[in-house]
Order: structure tokens, then sequence, then C-alpha cells
């Protein structure tokens, strides 16, 4: 985990300020700014002189983002003589920083190499810039087609890609593939569906990175063969169900709203196509719970010890999956 150093305190925050640079700019050099300033905090937040993997996935993310960045600041150029081919390149521009199929490619990879915290901040933060920028722009016409066929691709990859995986980080990267696609066709239809379902997921997501960071889980293997007791296997199961998306889960919640959303809007073919991937997703989530579940516990009963981390963990994430259990009777009473 990141380790609380002054100096990694002070990129943190500068992250953020480059974070809400970009969101509350008024020019594309201004949010060009806020986007480097962002990239550049995130750099020293991930890389490593002990490990190899996080400064190969450090060298991935700089690469793809400053590609990124470079596409933005020469497309702004063209926005005074094609106006139309500006804003294209603009938004392939901030797909490729989301990570959105079909320039996903790089985002499994920086994943495998980063521990649950910086997981969780790539999964969340790093996203909230790029989402905001794009949806300035999903009122003009041909925007709106790139995240019409973006957010179809999306479904699509991020469904198939997380079938044959053993590690959790990149299941956990395509189901983020996967819900982008939501997110982009929630961008196509209002403003407020798309920060809701941002919101939840960000929630969710959090929750079951934490609680593998506790576990020290990062493969199929370690859920199967670990030795914690069957409360913290349920528990990781239900964090799994909901960010599938499966009801009557938290998860669930911002799909419901997406659907009446999308059925009002008519967008019978795409809505078809979501539900579809998302029963993909939900399958080998399934899969993988099953087979952990099945396997007993290889520790004495009497010999489990909840640690401080656990204990705090356990209850945090079963309140954020569960609290969609309670809302249904919360409208009947209201």
């Amino acid at each position: 985990m990141i380790s609380f150093s002054p100096y990694k305190f002070i990129f943190m925050l500068s992250l953020l300020s480059g974070t809400f640079l970009a969101i509350s700019s008024a020019s594309w050099f201004s949010a060009w700014i806020g986007l480097e300033l962002n990239l550049m905090s995130f750099i020293p937040l991930i890389s490593s002189k002990e490990n190899q993997l996080p400064s190969e996935a450090s060298l991935k993310y700089f690469l793809i983002q400053a590609l990124g960045s470079a596409i933005i600041i020469l497309s702004s150029t063209l926005t005074f003589f094609i106006p139309s081919i500006s804003l294209c390149f603009i938004s392939l521009a901030l797909l490729l920083k989301l990570g959105a199929a079909p320039f996903h490619f790089w985002f499994p990879q920086v994943m495998e190499g980063l521990n649950w915290t910086q997981i969780i901040i790539l999964m969340t933060i790093q996203k909230l810039a790029p989402m905001f920028l794009i949806s300035y722009l999903s009122s003009e016409y041909f925007t709106h087609i790139i995240l019409f066929l973006g957010g179809l691709a999306s479904a699509i990859v991020g469904a198939l890609g997380g079938i044959n995986q053993t590690s959790l980080r990149k299941i956990l990267a395509y189901s983020s593939i996967n819900h982008m696609s939501w997110m982009l066709f929630a961008m196509l239809m209002n403003e407020s569906s798309w920060l809701i379902y941002f919101f939840m997921y960000a929630l969710i997501s959090t929750s079951v990175a934490l609680f593998f960071s506790s576990t020290q889980t990062y493969f199929f293997s370690h859920l199967i063969n670990s030795n914690s007791s069957p409360v913290s296997k349920i528990i990781s199961m239900m964090n799994l169900y909901s960010l599938g998306g499966l009801p009557p889960f938290s998860g669930f919640i911002p799909k419901w709203i997406i659907i009446q959303e999308m059925i009002l809007s008519t967008f019978y073919i795409p809505l078809l196509i979501l539900l579809m991937s998302s029963l993909v997703t939900l399958y080998f989530y399934i899969r993988l719970t099953l087979s952990t579940l099945s396997i007993s516990c290889t520790q004495m009963k009497w010999n489990i010890s909840l640690t401080r981390i656990k204990i705090f963990y356990s209850p945090l994430c079963s309140f954020v999956n569960l609290f969609g259990l309670f809302i249904p009777s919360m409208l009947l009473v209201i």
C-alpha cells in the first residue's frame, strides 16, 4: 500500500488539484495543463525502485497518457479551422486516456503491475477528469457517434476479455471497461445519470479493492487456497456480485437507472448488448465465487483470528454492497 510519506502526500494533493483544474477549466489549454499535472503527480505514486512491475506499469501509463495529451493539444489548434474534426480527435484522445475500447490495450497491463491502493486511484480518481471533459462534448454530433460506438465496443470487450483471466486485477480492469460502456451511454442521455453511476461504481470498486488488499489476494488461487474464514469468503462474494450488478445488491441500482433512461430514449439494441455483456461478467464472477466457496477452509475454525484491518473492512464492505437491499423498502415508506 502507499505509505503516508510527506512527498507522496504532496503528490496526492497535486493529483487532486490537476483533476479539479481540468474539470473546471474554461479552455482546452487549461484542461490540458490539469491533465498533465494529474499525470505527473500519479507517476511517482506508482513507481518503485524495489519492484520492476510498478516501474514498467508507470512507464506504460506515462507513454499512453502523454500520447493522449499530445493529441488533445494538437487537435485544439484545429478548432478554429475544422471544429468537427478537432472535436473528434479530442474525443478519441479522451477515450484513450480512459482506457475505453477500442483503446483499452494498455489498461489491464498497467493494472497488473499495481497494488490495490494504486488500483483504487487508477479506477476512480484518474477517470474523473477525462470523463468530465468528454461529457462536455457529448452534445456534439460527431462526438455523439464516437461515444455510441465506444460504448458498444467497451461492453463487448469488457465482457469477453475477462472470461479466461486468472488475475483479479485484470478481471477488475475488464470489469471497469464494461462499466465504462454504461457511463458512456449515460452521457448521451443526461448529465446526472453518469455521475450517479460513477459514484456508485467508485464506491463499490473501492470496497472490493480494499477487501482484496486486506487479505492480500491477487489471483484465483489465492482466493481458493486462502485460509480466510467462510464469512470473509461470503463478503468477497457479495462484493463481486454487487460490482457485477446482480440484483438486489447495490451495484444494480445505477444500472437500473440507466436501463430506464435507455428505454425512454429508445436505445433498445444497445441496451440489449449492455445487458448481455453484464450477464457475461456475472458469469465469471459466479464461476470464481462458486469455486471459492465449494472448497472448505483448511485452517482450524477456532484458530481463525481477524486482524484490525479485516474487522474494519468487513462491516464496511457489507454495508456498501447491501444498502441497496433497503432502498425499495425506504421508497415504500416515503
